[in-house]
């Protein structure tokens, strides 16, 4: 595999440079003074940021991007062989790193590497931790899979040696990372267009829990399934967290405050018992707060300083993020696109202040929505009123044979009110003729679904 000498700065080309995980990487290499070209399919926010900082991007991927004066071709997991980018740079005999290889060897940069992994909340996690690690000092460098109001984007670059990045199991990525401390969040099935099933997921999760050293540790979700066939063999000291008392940090005696934010007490493994409150909705949110505490304390960070970050901490953009208000109607947009994390969602929405629950939901991939087809359809019946989009494809082509239309039919046949519609002009005109004041609008799904509720605030 191709090493990069940090020292000596080259040009590097990125395939897929708008992604928000390549977009962090590439700010991360200009400002050690890299050369940053990269081509994307569309303009966006982020390919405007990185014109902003120096790099060429190029909409749209053609083979006559990959110029005679590049030195290494950087590819997200999206890009297929047949990429015309791709198929250039392997007849040019380039030298060739996945985003995952590549962020594996900036890891190895840093004394202090941290990976937040887990089928769900590691954006949220990663995003607490970031917080934390600012609040005691540390002076980090993040790489966050979502947009931080607090450090201006997704990417924040540090003097000192702490990294902390998101962990992503799809494609196996995270096996490419050199971490010193690594969180599991929690193991589900998910990505089965890549993974054969759920043990396949958690075989390689155990690999990545292996990979932490013996002067490191690995803070795991205690209530994951059979946890011992993640943690054996690992080297790294193991702390567990969550709602059970057999767990090395559990919380209890959870309450929410009048914005639906949880309260708890958490218990630590010394016997003290910490106040937590919390800045975000949501009861998943506890998990997340309880591991980046695990990791305040395996650190020796300042617990109160922790504490305080997170009563300030409102999480990335596009997770329960409230968008603004449509005369008394609430607008909300959210990342869930899995059935646990749109339970969770609409259990969090249960505990903000509204009358009726509209979720415009907007399905992310053929393979997923089949696959997942009747979990989908039980967690979004959980909404009053559903509101279906067309299946955003993402990196596949529709040869399943599946479509938005199977998923009304599931969740009417389970009792729900669903209505579908091909168009977002549909929608957001079916949503005016049918939200009532003090409703809560939530947009959600992994695609552009979030355009539903800008469009209806005119923004």
């Amino acid at each position: 595999m191709y090493e990069i000498d940090f020292a000596k700065p080259i040009h590097v080309h990125f395939i897929g440079i708008g992604g928000i995980s390549m977009s962090g990487l590439a700010i991360i290499l200009l400002k050690e003074g890299f050369t940053v070209s990269g081509s994307d399919n569309k303009e966006s926010e982020l390919t405007e940021e990185l014109r902003k900082e120096g790099a060429t991007v190029y909409i749209g991927q053609r083979a006559d991007n990959i110029s005679s004066d590049i030195d290494l071709v950087v590819y997200s997991a999206a890009i297929r062989k047949d990429n015309p980018e791709f198929g250039a740079s392997l007849e040019s005999n380039l030298p060739m790193l996945s985003r995952a290889e590549l962020l594996g060897q900036m890891m190895r940069n840093y004394a202090c590497p941290i990976a937040i992994s887990g089928t769900h909340g590691k954006t949220t996690t990663s995003s607490m931790a970031g917080e934390i690690l600012m609040a005691n000092n540390t002076d980090p460098t993040l790489s966050i899979g979502g947009m931080v109001q607090s450090i201006g984007g997704n990417i924040r670059i540090g003097s000192s040696d702490y990294f902390l990045t998101e962990a992503c199991e799809y494609t196996n990525s995270f096996l490419s990372f050199f971490p010193k401390y690594g969180v599991i969040m929690n193991i589900e099935a998910d990505h089965l267009d890549f993974f054969k099933d759920l043990n396949d997921i958690r075989n390689s999760f155990h690999k990545f829990a292996l990979l932490l050293p013996e002067d490191g540790a690995l803070i795991i979700n205690g209530e994951i399934e059979n946890l011992q066939e993640i943690t054996e063999g690992v080297k790294a000291k193991i702390y567990t967290f969550g709602l059970n008392d057999s767990c090395d940090y559990y919380a209890t005696d959870i309450a929410f405050n009048a914005s639906g934010c949880p309260t708890y007490w958490m218990h630590s493994p010394d016997g003290s018992v910490s106040d937590v409150n919390l800045g975000v909705v949501g009861r998943h949110n506890v998990y997340n707060s309880l591991a980046a505490l695990v990791l305040s304390d395996v650190l020796k960070f300042d617990r109160e300083k922790s504490l305080a970050a997170l009563s300030k901490c409102i999480g990335a953009d596009r997770r329960f993020q409230i968008k603004g208000h449509l005369g008394d109607i609430t607008i909300v947009d959210d990342y869930a696109h899995h059935p646990t994390e749109i339970s969770a969602t609409l259990a969090a929405a249960k505990n903000f202040p509204h009358k009726e629950t509209w979720c415009v939901f907007q399905p992310h991939t053929y393979s997923r929505t089949k696959a997942l087809l009747a979990d989908f359809a039980e967690a979004l019946k959980a909404a009053d009123h559903v509101v279906l989009a067309d299946i955003y494809a993402a990196r596949e082509t529709d040869t399943l044979g599946i479509s938005s239309k199977n998923l009304q039919e599931e969740i009417v046949k389970r009792g729900g009110d669903c209505r579908f519609f091909h168009s977002f002009s549909e929608i957001e005109i079916f949503l005016l003729q049918s939200c009532n004041p003090g409703d809560l609008l939530i947009t959600m799904g992994a695609g552009d679904v979030y355009r539903v509720g800008e469009e209806l605030l005119g923004n």
